[in-house]
């Protein structure tokens, strides 16, 4: 028998959908509706967490609107569903959590791994606490998520930490309401969580020692060591001694690529970076990613070596207990927090364990094998990495008056992955994936898209096998069964080739998508634009629709179709891809078909292979043309003796950025920029005016200054005569903040609006989402 909600009882079901799993949210609901005194339960489930309650009206209207008010912090309520029922005649006593069911197709997800919380942190630095140097203290508030998870919904059993027994301290919190531990799955302490080991150079335990003392004896003695944190493992050595770090470049194969370095907390920033308040937020925020700041006169002496040549340096603050432990063990081991708050010595190179490129170690038996030559020890732990992620990297954003807040991911993964990026409205389910640089692959489910970690370069067995794998596994996660496979156009790209095999096993429709359309079409995915725009693609490469090397177009979107309104006035490769690794050529080239083969002689005499380049160009051969503005950054670089060969991709336009950077701006020469019969803008005068310049930085600034101008107005006269106010700008040109900030300047009072990336990087990393999208628009006809 039932009562008739009329009498002033009611009972509802209500599915909350969007991050609530592992984020305390069903020890939220609990307690909530125990302080309302609703009879019921609460799960999770492949929706999300199903809710049950019944009691008088006003009480479940109060509890419906708390719901949303009083979330977790690292809850994100997407919708919250709510269904009558009958209400029952004996409903039980009390409010329970029940066991979680997998039942039904998934469409929640589960959160980030978050940093330490201040409790945690709190309880880790005190000598009184149970959990007093345990390094893998966490609570609903912090600690791994996505790492430690096989599948959904989140519960221990369905993580890495299904096989450590919990303790009867640790269960009591675990069943305790009042506890913030109430339902913390990677709950533990040392009597019954994972622990610490502690390996030597010849990769053999080493008992009897404090695997963490150990380890930072290890690097104050100059050694590398490799420390198994949330996503992956890190190489770790001391920045401040030079031969540590010149002894990491040369055992990693990085050669001058810049190092990132994690300090104890903000005050230990003051003498190596430029930090304002909206930087402190994020670098000390839960996601604790790597943040770009500007150096301080100093900083290079002081961490020599660790970002050479460079105007920024990439900063960190510690995220795990381990991490803090370290620099807790440095201090000398003080009690409280109140160290954290004082400029404290030490500096960490923090880089991820990747010998050559490869992806991220993250098993115990593969760091000993994978980094054997690069590692002097290891500092390990029994806690199994389930999916490897890599620390975000990002930079103030350089564009004014863009939505939300003003930073631009250069890598998302830590702290943001599997966050979805909400798009403007649900279709098919697609997988898409990405390019060869810097690969992503990316999950539309419904009105959301999942982007996998940062994957790295296609160009070695291992990443393509780390792409398989990141793939699967976010495909399981979401229990998705793609309709559509999206890819880029080119042939040769594992993740084309991928893209067909998994068509083929899903049978899904395959769709090739243009790569600088992918990369406009993610910036318009991401601000839910569906109507016609302009898009500003700036980057190195990516092959064109008409089989040409595009990489400086000026294209109109309309939907799944686009129109290429310009490209910059291409310049030669001489040598084709061997160009892009010594930016001399590209200089030759471009000063060649100026008519200044002089100044090409010049510059470059000295070099053995330039009469060959010439030949090569004087004959037509082995000289494909690019529109790419990242060439036209490179042929700069080499022309001011910034840079002839580089070590790794895009450090000549780094190099460049940052002397501009340093020299200040300057005003842009319009009588520098040519321009072709079709309006496109010609750097070659440009590159000729620079040939004679004695001073590099002051050359890099006269280089960025007009180049922006000469973007900007091609931007404005394209804006006004197709009535377009909305520029998408993509492609990794547009990480350039001196570039950036200048077109964005140059438009300003023009009726333009620039849309930045900013939910992903805007370089190769944002690809898949575009391909995605661009998929889905020509599925609808759109």
């Amino acid at each position: 028998m039932t009562r008739p909600e009329g009498r002033g009882t009611a009972r509802r079901r209500l599915v909350v959908h969007g991050v609530v799993q592992g984020v305390g949210f069903r020890p939220f609901v609990y307690r909530l509706a125990q302080e309302l005194q609703l009879a019921g339960w609460v799960r999770n489930d492949g929706a999300g967490v199903t809710i049950e309650v019944q009691a008088p009206l006003p009480q479940l209207q109060a509890f419906a609107e708390r719901l949303r008010q009083e979330a977790p912090a690292l809850a994100r309520i997407d919708d919250v569903s709510s269904e009558p029922l009958p209400p029952l005649a004996e409903p039980g006593a009390g409010f329970r959590i029940v066991e979680s069911t997998g039942r039904g197709p998934s469409t929640t997800a589960i959160g980030p791994d978050t940093a330490l919380c201040d409790d945690c942190r709190r309880e880790l630095l005190d000598p009184a606490d149970r959990r007093y140097r345990y390094a893998f203290v966490n609570c609903t508030h912090c600690g791994p998520r996505f790492t430690i998870t096989r599948q959904l919904p989140y519960d221990r059993a369905t993580t890495s930490m299904a096989s450590f027994r919990l303790c009867p301290a640790c269960r009591a919190e675990y069943r305790s309401p009042a506890d913030r531990r109430f339902h913390a799955e990677p709950n533990a302490c040392p009597a019954c969580g994972p622990r610490l080991e502690w390996r030597g150079r010849d990769g053999r335990v080493i008992d009897g020692v404090d695997p963490l003392a150990a380890a930072l004896a290890a690097i104050a003695e100059g050694g590398i060591v490799a420390v198994k944190g949330l996503g992956g493992f890190h190489l770790v050595c001391d920045a401040r001694q030079p031969a540590a770090v010149a002894a990491l470049r040369q055992r990693k194969a990085r050669e001058e690529k810049p190092f990132a370095v994690m300090v104890a907390g903000l005050a230990s920033l003051a003498t190596l970076v430029e930090c304002d308040e909206a930087s402190s937020r994020v670098l000390a925020g839960r996601e604790r990613p790597i943040v770009l700041l500007r150096k301080r006169p100093g900083a290079d002496e002081q961490l020599p070596g660790v970002a050479p040549g460079l105007a920024w340096l990439g900063m960190m603050l510690p995220y795990t207990p381990l991490q803090l432990l370290l620099f807790h063990e440095a201090a000398g081991r003080p009690a409280g927090t109140a160290w954290i708050d004082e400029p404290q010595p030490l500096a960490l190179v923090m880089t991820s364990a990747n010998p050559g490129g490869e992806p991220l170690v993250i098993g115990n038996d593969e760091a000993l094998e994978r980094l054997a030559g690069i590692a002097d020890a290891w500092l390990l732990h029994d806690r199994e990495i389930v999916q490897r992620c890599d620390d975000s990297v990002l930079r103030a954003l350089p564009v004014p008056g863009a939505a939300a807040a003003p930073f631009q991911f250069i890598r998302r993964a830590r702290g943001y992955v599997p966050l979805a990026i909400r798009l403007a409205r649900p279709g098919p389910p697609v997988l898409a994936l990405g390019g060869w640089f810097k690969n992503t692959a990316c999950v539309l489910r419904g009105d959301e898209a999942f982007v996998t970690p940062h994957i790295g370069d296609l160009d070695n067995a291992p990443t393509c096998r780390a792409l398989d794998h990141a793939v699967d596994h976010l495909l399981h996660l979401l229990q998705v069964e793609p309709e559509i496979v999206a890819h880029d156009l080119h042939p040769d790209f594992y993740s084309t080739q991928l893209a067909a095999r998994l068509a083929e096993r899903h049978g899904a429709r395959l769709v090739a998508v243009q790569h600088h359309h992918a990369h406009l079409a993610a910036v318009l995915a991401e601000h839910r634009l569906e109507a016609p725009a302009l898009g500003l693609a700036l980057d190195g490469v990516g092959l064109g629709s008409d089989g040409e090397a595009w990489g400086g177009e000026l294209l109109h979107l309309d939907g799944a179709a686009f129109t290429r309104l310009g490209r910059l006035r291409p310049l030669r490769l001489p040598g084709g891809d061997r160009a892009a690794r010594e930016p001399w050529g590209v200089a030759v080239g471009a000063l060649f078909d100026a008519g200044r083969a002089d100044l090409a002689q010049a510059r470059f005499g000295d070099e053995p292979a330039l009469a060959g380049i010439e030949r090569m160009l004087q004959r037509g051969l082995n000289v494909p043309a690019t529109s790419s503005l990242g060439r036209w950054y490179d042929a700069a670089a080499a022309v001011l003796g910034v840079r002839r060969r580089i070590a790794f991709e895009g450090q000549a336009a780094m190099l460049l950025e940052g002397l501009a950077e340093a020299h200040g701006p300057l005003e842009a020469e319009p009588a520098c920029i040519g321009w072709t019969a079709e309006g496109d803008p010609d750097f070659g005068p440009l590159l000729v005016a620079l040939a004679t310049e004695d001073l590099p930085a002051r050359g890099a600034a006269r280089f960025h200054a007009s180049v922006s101008w000469a973007l900007a107005q091609w931007v404005c006269r394209a804006a006004a005569t197709r009535d377009l106010g909305v520029v998408a700008c993509g492609g990794g040109c547009w990480l350039n903040a001196v570039m950036s900030r200048r077109v964005a300047a140059e438009v300003a009072g023009q009726g333009i609006v620039l849309r930045p990336a900013q939910a992903l990087p805007p370089n190769d990393g944002g690809l898949a989402l575009g391909q995605g999208w661009v998929a889905r628009a020509l599925e609808r006809g759109g």
